[in-house]
């Protein structure tokens, strides 16, 4: 088995684990799903790396903010335990798509950056900015959400804009 069928295989298991949460975790798992079909959606309807980039990104955003819920679960404390899972996932998603050959092209750049890498980036950081802000409303709304859902649109409203914003910009 190839490193990207290996590589797949983790990712869809990891997924898959997850599916099936005990108790609420900081992020829910039907916007983790709606990334994950954003991203495999992009890519086959042949939208630019950078769209597909910030869906990538803010996967691994939710990945990694599920992964510290689970370790903090189960008790599970060591030494630099946020920025050791947030790297190895970067390293996990970014690694197998240079190798690959996804990422890196010396043609497929936007100013001088990989379309993917800056799509990865931007995701990142909106996806969590959405959801610390979301959390910031809530807590000045006594712990309630101002709208039905308001927890699973405003990052996927972001993601969406985000993805509009970068279509019209790369085209």
């Amino acid at each position: 088995m190839n490193l990207f069928k290996r590589f797949l295989t983790l990712v869809v298991s990891f997924l898959i684990f997850y599916s099936f949460p005990i108790k609420t975790y900081a992020f829910c798992p039907v916007c983790a799903v709606a990334v994950g079909a954003g991203v495999g959606l992009s890519r086959w309807l042949g939208i630019d790396d950078t769209v597909t980039g910030l869906w990538i990104g803010a996967l691994t955003v939710s990945l990694i903010m599920w992964t510290i819920n689970w370790l903090d679960q189960k008790k599970i404390k060591f030494i630099g335990r946020k920025i050791i899972t947030t790297v190895t996932y970067y390293l996990l998603i970014v690694v197998p798509l240079f190798y690959t050959g996804i990422m890196g092209h010396p043609l497929n750049k936007l100013w001088g950056i990989d379309r993917l890498l800056i799509g990865i980036i931007v995701g990142s950081v909106a996806f969590l900015a959405s959801v610390l802000l979301y959390e910031v409303l809530k807590k000045r709304n006594n712990g309630h959400s101002y709208f039905p859902s308001q927890k699973i649109v405003m990052p996927i409203g972001t993601l969406i804009i985000l993805s509009l914003i970068f279509y019209f910009l790369t085209k």
